[in-house]
């Protein structure tokens, strides 16, 4: 698909650009209002053609814990029968809320050893919407201090769970990787902290962090790279333990294989192998 069509969508998602104005400029850029309700479908999430794990492989359920003001809801899943004290990570969706492919995004993290918890930031507005639009919508009300200290709770209930082993990690998405960053800095507990595709922190609070760094990002996003030199020197001049890995090629969301135009199969495996190597050795 021509990158120009994947940068429009790209913007449509990140910015107050309205879905009227947005299918204007598809038409344009596809050359006709059919062919951008055709190519429509393409860029949409389409949760049914993701890779999605059975309720035999691991137990999840969702469960609430206390926010800031009232109750936060999330999907807990662990390995299937756990009995055992694992390492617990908080998963932090995209700029929709709690979608079901973030819902697998948590499973897959259970499966591979670990207490997960897929926070829905949404739940102080009622919890998140089916309408992605709204969602989005929805994500732009969050007050921002209210809603790091929301996930300061979600790491604090994994931290007390009765098979947490003490030790935790963040992995986040878009809005959520820039999360992810944040909490980094916020968190002084934290372990593991990896983003992916999320806009960085400010250099004068990266000296806050104590938590491994791993940062991953798709060459074709400038809109987020743009920020990973400052990011990096920081990082590197305050001696925190980090990675920062760029994938030639491939879109902003290139793990999110419910998006068939931005999905990189390569990429993802490479960059989910390299968070679970670090889940490895700093949650057992």
């Amino acid at each position: 698909m021509d990158q120009k069509i994947i940068n429009l969508y790209d913007s449509y998602t990140h910015s107050q650009l309205s879905r009227k104005d947005f299918m204007k400029k598809l038409a344009i850029l596809t050359g006709s209002t059919a062919l951008a309700l055709t190519v429509l479908p393409l860029l949409e999430s389409n949760y049914a053609s993701a890779a999605s794990i059975s309720n035999d492989e691991v137990d999840s359920e969702m469960v609430s814990f206390a926010g800031v003001n009232g109750e936060m809801k999330g999907l807990l899943a662990m390995p299937k029968g756990n009995r055992k004290k694992l390492g617990a990570v908080v998963v932090i969706h995209e700029n929709r809320g709690l979608t079901p492919h973030i819902k697998e995004v948590t499973k897959r993290v259970a499966l591979a050893g670990y207490v997960a918890l897929g926070v829905d930031a949404l739940s102080p507005l009622g919890g998140t919407p089916e309408d992605e639009d709204k969602g989005r919508e929805l994500i732009g009300k969050l007050d921002p201090n209210q809603n790091l200290q929301n996930y300061l709770k979600a790491l604090a209930y994994l931290r007390d769970h009765q098979y947490g082993n003490g030790k935790t990690a963040v992995v986040g998405f878009c809005w959520g990787g820039a999360m992810s960053n944040k909490l980094a800095v916020a968190d002084p507990k934290l372990n593991a902290a990896v983003a992916y595709y999320g806009s960085q922190v400010k250099a004068e609070d990266v000296p806050q962090i104590k938590a491994s760094v791993m940062l991953h990002y798709g060459g074709l996003d400038e809109r987020i790279n743009a920020g990973i030199p400052a990011y990096e020197a920081a990082l590197k001049e305050n001696k925190i333990d980090y990675k920062v890995y760029v994938y030639d090629g491939v879109n902003h969301a290139f793990n999110n294989d419910s998006s068939p135009t931005r999905y990189n199969e390569a990429a993802a495996k490479l960059a989910w192998q390299r968070t679970l190597d670090l889940f490895k050795v700093k949650l057992r």
